[in-house]
C-alpha cells in the first residue's frame, strides 16, 4: 500500500513566493508610477476640483492657492536640514570609524541582518536621514567581510526599516515637529489644530509602546527572512562594487585656500552655535527645547560641522546631500496651496472642503474605529503621495476636525497619521532612493524584503492604533 503524503508549503518557500509578488509590483511601479511630483501636482487639481464641486468660484480656489503657495517655506527649509544635517554626520570621518568597529560584531550572516536592522530602526528615532546613510554604509562595511556570508539585499532592506516602521515616531517625525511649532505651521491650520507638543505625540507612553513592538516584531522578520549562508547572495554575486569611495577632500592649491582647510572657522562657529543651543536647553523645559525644529537643526548641524572638522570637507557633504531635498523644495510649497484651497476656498455653503471631508468622516466612523479607519486612509495615500509632513499639511484640516468632533485625543490622531505613513514607505521606491544610491543596488532587490515586513507590520499598526485610542482621554486643542 502505497502512501501518499500531502506536501506542505515551507516558510522558506512561502518567503520565496513573498518575495516574487513584491518583486512583481516593484517592476509595475517603477515601469508605471510617475514622479511623486505628479502625485502632489494631480492632488492640487483634485482638491481644487472638490472646492470647484461644493460650490467655491475658481478665482476663489486659484486665490488660495496662490496664498497658500508660500505658507510653508519656514517648514520646507527646515525640513530640508533635517535631511542635510542627518547626511552630513553619517559620512563625517568619525562616523566612519564606528562604522568600522560596528561592522566587526556580527558573528554569521543572519545575526548582521538583524543588526542593520536595529541600528536603522534605533538610528531613525533620532534622525531619519542618519539612519539611512549611516546604516547603507554600514551594510557596505559588513559587505567587506571575507568571514562573513551575509546577503546583501536583505541587510539592504534592513538598513531601510527605520524609514519604513519607526521614524515618524522619533524626533525627526514631521509631523509632530510641525504640530509642536506654531511659528512653522500655515495660521489656517493652527486655527484648527492649536499646538500639540511632543508630550502629546512622540512622546505618549502609547507612542512609545508602538515604537517598541515594532522594532521587536520587525528584528524577529529580519532575522527569520534573511536567507541563510546556503541561499545567500553577497554583494559580490550581485555585481556590486564595495570599494571605498568617501568624500574626496583636495589639498589647497592657493593661499585663498588656507580657511576652507583649517579647522579654525569649525571650532568658532562650533562654538558660537553652541553658547546658543545651551541656552534653549538651560532656559526652557528640555523636552519643548527639543521639539524646536531650529534648536534641533542647529544641533545636528553643529554636530556634522565639528564631526567633518575642515570646512572644505563639510561643505563637500553638504553638496552630496543637495540632490536628496529636490523632492522636498518642489513638493510642499504645492501641499501649503492644497492646504489653503482646503480651508479657505469656501463654497455654496459657506464652508470649504475641509468642514466637508471631516463631516464625511465623522459620518462613516466612530470615537473608537476612528483610529483604525484613518490609518488606514492615510496609509493608502502616503503610497500615492510619499511626502512626510507635507502630506500631513493635506490631511491635518479634516483629520483634527473629526477627531475633536469624535473627541478622539488630538496628540493620537498625530500619531495615527505617523505610524500609518511609515507603512507605504516600506514598498514605495521613493524614499529607498538615497539608501540605494549608497548600496549600488535597486528597489526591486530589496523590496521582497521589505514586503515580508509590510505585511506584518499593516495590520498590526493599525490593531495597535486602535486599541491603544482607547487608553486616551479627549483634551480641547490648546492654541498659542
Amino acid at each position: 500500500m502505497t502512501t501518499t503524503k500531502t506536501a506542505y508549503p515551507s516558510p522558506v518557500n512561502e518567503a520565496g513566493k513573498l518575495e516574487r509578488m513584491a518583486t512583481s509590483v516593484t517592476r509595475w511601479s517603477e515601469r508605471w508610477f510617475p514622479d511623486a511630483y505628479i502625485f502632489a501636482a494631480v492632488a492640487v487639481l483634485l482638491v481644487a476640483l472638490g472646492a470647484i464641486a461644493i460650490g467655491a468660484p475658481v478665482q476663489r480656489v486659484g486665490v488660495a492657492f496662490g496664498d497658500g503657495f508660500w505658507s510653508l517655506i519656514p517648514f520646507t527649509m527646515q525640513m530640508a536640514v533635517v535631511a542635510i544635517s542627518g547626511y552630513v554626520v553619517a559620512v563625517s570621518p568619525p562616523a566612519s570609524r564606528v562604522i568600522t568597529l560596528l561592522g566587526r560584531i556580527p558573528s554569521n550572516g543572519k545575526a548582521a541582518v538583524a543588526f542593520v536592522a536595529l541600528i536603522s530602526i534605533a538610528a531613525s528615532l533620532f534622525n531619519w536621514a542618519i539612519s539611512l546613510i549611516f546604516c547603507g554604509l554600514l551594510v557596505r562595511a559588513l559587505g567587506r567581510r571575507s568571514d562573513l556570508r551575509m546577503d546583501y539585499r536583505a541587510a539592504g532592506a534592513a538598513a531601510y526599516l527605520g524609514m519604513g516602521a519607526t521614524w515618524a515616531l522619533g524626533l525627526s517625525s514631521s509631523a509632530a515637529q510641525l504640530q509642536a511649532n506654531p511659528d512653522s505651521l500655515p495660521k489656517t491650520l493652527l486655527a484648527i489644530t492649536g499646538v500639540i507638543p511632543f508630550s502629546e505625540t512622540i512622546f505618549l507612553p502609547q507612542s512609545m509602546l508602538m515604537a517598541g513592538m515594532l522594532t521587536i516584531v520587525s528584528l524577529v522578520i529580519a532575522y527569520t527572512s534573511a536567507p541563510g549562508d546556503a541561499r545567500a547572495k553577497t554583494a559580490a554575486d550581485l555585481g556590486v562594487s564595495l570599494e571605498e569611495d568617501g568624500l574626496q577632500v583636495k589639498a589647497p592649491t592657493r593661499p585663498g585656500d588656507w580657511l576652507e582647510h583649517s579647522p579654525v572657522v569649525t571650532v568658532l562657529i562650533v562654538a558660537l552655535g553652541a553658547i546658543g543651543a545651551s541656552h534653549e536647553f538651560t532656559t526652557k523645559n528640555p523636552l519643548i527645547a527639543l521639539s524646536n525644529l531650529n534648536t534641533y537643526n542647529l544641533v545636528f548641524l553643529l554636530l556634522g560641522m565639528l564631526l567633518n572638522w575642515r570646512p572644505r570637507r563639510f561643505l563637500n557633504a553638504v553638496a552630496k546631500a543637495v540632490p536628496s531635498i529636490a523632492g522636498v523644495l518642489i513638493q510642499f510649497p504645492l501641499y501649503g496651496g492644497i492646504a489653503f484651497i482646503l480651508t479657505k476656498a469656501n463654497g455654496a455653503t459657506g464652508l470649504p472642503l475641509s468642514d466637508h471631508l471631516s463631516s464625511f468622516f465623522v459620518t462613516v466612523s466612530s470615537h473608537s474605529s476612528f483610529p483604525a479607519l484613518m490609518g488606514i486612509y492615510s496609509a493608502v495615500l502616503g503610497f500615492f503621495v510619499p511626502s512626510g509632513g507635507g502630506k500631513w499639511v493635506i490631511e491635518a484640516p479634516y483629520v483634527i476636525e473629526a477627531a475633536k468632533a469624535l473627541h478622539v485625543h488630538l496628540g493620537w490622531a498625530v500619531t495615527v497619521y505617523n505610524a500609518a505613513e511609515a507603512l507605504p514607505n516600506l514598498i514605495n521606491p521613493f524614499w529607498m532612493l538615497p539608501l540605494l544610491g549608497v548600496l549600488g543596488l535597486r528597489a526591486r532587490d530589496v523590496v521582497g524584503f521589505t514586503f515580508i515586513q509590510l505585511i506584518v507590520h499593516f495590520p498590526l499598526v493599525i490593531f495597535m492604533l486602535w486599541i491603544l485610542a482607547g487608553t486616551l482621554n479627549y483634551h480641547p486643542p490648546v492654541m498659542p
